[in-house]
């Protein structure tokens, strides 16, 4: 059987896909409120106008925001060709202002309730070492199909890629999910909870990724539920091929992190 050359050669393929990414593609953490308001309004263009959630405050100024954003740090992708946002995330940190464990983070504030594992819950573990991943999202010009039809213009701009970048977009969700995993070890962060839709850990399984469901479903943009991975051993298990990927996007996010660290008194929402 010749099963061996077949893999290495697929690992040799998939790193070669990883470093054009890299090439192609720029992380970035938002350090100033134009940054921020690119990740807002990309937020917006995904959440409010595709998939037709309304924010608390309508959405006003084409900006999806809410107070969490206060005690998180921001990331975007972008496409060094055109300058476009491609994708972004946030991870939100425990919020500073409110002593009530149980409400530490934002999924304890809109899914408490479902969240029945009896351990692995943010308000039973450190409160140095939890964080959340949400806002993950990815501009439609970067994805094959839009996520739903509800309340998207039809004259939304298309870019027009090659097909030799466009073979490189179904890497960008997978990407992002790896900047996070770089950006929580930088952050100095142990217990990662998120949102999700179940497809989403299955296709992250693949990679090494092993998110632990640890609630029941919600209605929330769509069916979703909680679920915990922790860091460390997300590191250990991360596919060998990934790794360097991995590492690059760590270099690249390091010297960024402390001009986009959450600050008392900064104001990350428009007044």
């Amino acid at each position: 059987m010749n099963t061996r050359p077949h893999t290495d050669t697929g690992a040799s393929s998939a790193r070669q896909r990883y470093a054009r990414l890299l090439e192609d593609f720029d992380f970035q953490l938002a350090a100033n409120q134009k940054q921020r308001l690119e990740v807002y309004h990309l937020r917006h263009q995904v959440y409010c106008q595709e998939i037709g959630y309304t924010p608390p405050d309508g959405g006003a100024g084409e900006i999806e925001v809410d107070p969490h954003d206060r005690h998180a740090v921001h990331c975007l992708l972008r496409h060094r060709r055109t300058g476009l946002a491609a994708g972004c995330f946030r991870l939100v940190f425990p919020d500073p202002t409110v002593p009530e464990a149980s409400l530490r983070l934002p999924l304890q504030e809109y899914g408490g309730r479902s969240l029945t594992h009896t351990h692995l819950h943010p308000s039973r573990l450190p409160f140095h070492e939890i964080c959340e991943v949400s806002r993950l999202a990815t501009a439609r010009e970067f994805r094959h199909h839009p996520v739903r039809y509800e309340t998207l213009s039809a004259d939304t701009p298309h870019e027009h890629f090659s097909d030799e970048e466009r073979r490189l977009f179904p890497l960008i969700t997978g990407a992002l999910f790896l900047a996070t995993h770089a950006l929580v070890e930088l952050a100095g962060r142990r217990h990662i909870f998120a949102m999700m839709q179940p497809k989403l850990p299955r296709l992250l399984a693949r990679s090494g990724f092993h998110f632990k469901l640890i609630g029941m479903p919600i209605e929330l943009h769509g069916e979703r539920s909680a679920y915990y991975i922790d860091n460390q051993v997300a590191e250990a298990e991360m596919q060998d091929a990934l790794r360097p990927f991995y590492r690059c996007i760590q270099d690249a996010l390091s010297p960024q992190l402390a001009g986009a660290m959450p600050t008392p008194g900064r104001i990350a929402i428009p007044s």
